[in-house]
């Protein structure tokens, strides 16, 4: 199976969820390094919310690659620097009020098996924590959650034409959910799993 990266965003701010039993084996790795990195021998790539975007999208033709190949992007943040053609910059909610903020479920996928929309719209009672905006999402791309206020596309899954998957979170890291009280912290573990299977396949491609 090929290996699966973590970008990390900073070198002292690795993510808590790395040390679960669920995330044994990911690779890390820095930002400011991908550039000297063949991104094709990675089978899924996950990109913290907080990575810097103007590092990343310079390795635009890298990623292409990766997807080319058949690789799985996870991609959590706010879109200020576009990394493939098809992406467009971050729209924010156009405003804070609770009608504007519920998380509003469109498709069913197995990152969110058992996940209560509700545990994803409210936060410690707060709302706004999962998600203020949305990516606009490539063409064929697959709605998960929308905002109520203006149907923006909040989670989405593209299959590229060209090849490779995208699982685009608009909003902070899906794995900050780890420790919630609430039914959001099975987002972590499945997310692995999910991503864990999509790889899998490739290891009938390595060589022996």
């Amino acid at each position: 199976m090929k290996a699966i990266l973590y970008v990390r965003p900073l070198g002292h701010e690795p993510a808590s969820f790395l040390d679960r039993p669920y995330a044994q084996g990911i690779v890390q790795q820095r930002v400011y390094d991908l550039p000297g990195l063949d991104l094709t021998r990675y089978g899924a790539i996950l990109v913290s919310a907080h990575t810097d975007q103007r590092a990343f999208a310079a390795c635009s033709k890298q990623i292409t690659a990766f997807l080319d190949a058949g690789g799985l992007l996870v991609f959590n943040g706010h879109i200020a620097y576009p990394f493939l053609p098809e992406l467009a910059l971050f729209v924010p909610v156009p405003g804070f009020s609770l009608n504007l903020l519920q998380i509003r479920r469109t498709a069913e996928h197995p990152v969110f098996d058992g996940v209560d929309p509700h545990d994803l719209t409210f936060r410690r009672g707060v709302a706004g924590f999962y998600g203020r905006g949305h990516n606009p999402l490539p063409q064929g791309a697959l709605v998960l959650h929308r905002l109520s206020g203006n149907d923006a596309p909040l989670d989405w899954v593209w299959q590229r034409p060209a090849g490779g998957t995208v699982f685009m979170h608009g909003g902070n890291n899906l794995w900050m959910y780890a420790d919630d009280p609430s039914s959001a912290a099975r987002i972590a573990p499945q997310l692995m799993a999910w991503v864990t299977a999509q790889v899998e396949p490739h290891a009938e491609k390595e060589p022996a």
